[in-house]
């Protein structure tokens, strides 16, 4: 499996793939030889723990439909699932926020495989409540360099070692009621830096939303997705990563005129 996913990766970041987009394709970086990276699994598991937004009519359901020796003498399992798109480690399509933009389907492959850029935030003061700021992006960039137009931001919280408890990965845990959630997430400055000005493909996180836990205009989901970024919350293991040098894959169940989904993301770090 680790084989194939390298081979798909590898194909993805050097070649050009065969989709309608209006970008150039982002080149593999020099010298990362995608065959002996280490791949991290940035993804929580599905289940009856994962967590929705409170104001979600559903869950995650996993129902048995057969896990048993059959009459002709093999083992046999199989399920049936039922997931709102948005929960879990999901993907926002841009139409989530902004009407005419793609759906899930319609996301060029190659904007969910590209460079990742990740801004760590976890000493700030007040993290509960932080948005990140467009003077958090430069002061990355002075350490790094310019991020580059295509790239896969990826902003860390170290909320992902709260999942999934409800009430300190939230900030509230009262059924029906979205108006009294708290954790970080990005501000609208820098929002718009990122996707006016530097002109990237994604914008993640390792909190539930790519607003704020007390936003009430999801002003952050409506300036990425007029412009086709894809928003990608809830990721897990985040600590792993540097900040340049991994390479983010992140594709999600490709539903047919779908506004996200559930989303298996990895790092690929160099050795």
């Amino acid at each position: 499996m680790r084989t194939l996913l390298v081979s798909v990766a590898l194909l993805l970041a050097t070649a050009c793939v065969s989709v309608t987009t209006t970008e150039e394709p982002v080149p593999a970086p020099a010298g990362f030889d995608l065959s002996t990276a280490q791949v991290v699994d940035l993804t929580h598991s599905f289940d009856d723990k994962t967590l929705y937004w409170p104001t979600s009519p559903s869950a995650f359901e996993l129902r048995q439909l057969s896990h048993e020796v059959t009459p002709g003498g093999w083992f046999y399992a199989s399920n049936t699932l039922c997931t709102p798109e948005h929960g879990g480690t999901h993907l926002d399509a841009p139409i989530h926020f902004a009407e005419n933009r793609w759906t899930s389907d319609q996301i060029p492959v190659d904007r969910l495989v590209g460079p990742a850029v990740v801004i760590d935030v976890r000493d700030e003061p007040a993290l509960e409540d932080y948005r990140l700021t467009a003077d958090d992006v430069r002061a990355w960039e002075k350490r790094n360099g310019t991020i580059e137009a295509g790239a896969i931001v990826i902003l860390r919280t170290g909320w992902f070692t709260r999942w999934p408890d409800r009430l300190r990965y939230l900030g509230d845990d009262t059924p029906g009621d979205a108006s009294k959630l708290h954790f970080p997430s990005y501000g609208e400055d820098a929002a718009r830096l990122l996707v006016t000005e530097r002109k990237v493909a994604v914008l993640g996180v390792d909190t539930a939303s790519i607003d704020y836990g007390q936003s009430k205009d999801f002003i952050v989901h409506r300036i990425a997705n007029a412009e086709n970024v894809v928003g990608l919350e809830n990721l897990a293991n985040l600590d792993v990563l540097p900040e340049r040098g991994a390479w983010i894959v992140a594709l999600p169940m490709k539903i047919a005129g779908g506004s996200g989904g559930p989303l298996r993301a990895v790092a690929l770090l160099p050795q």
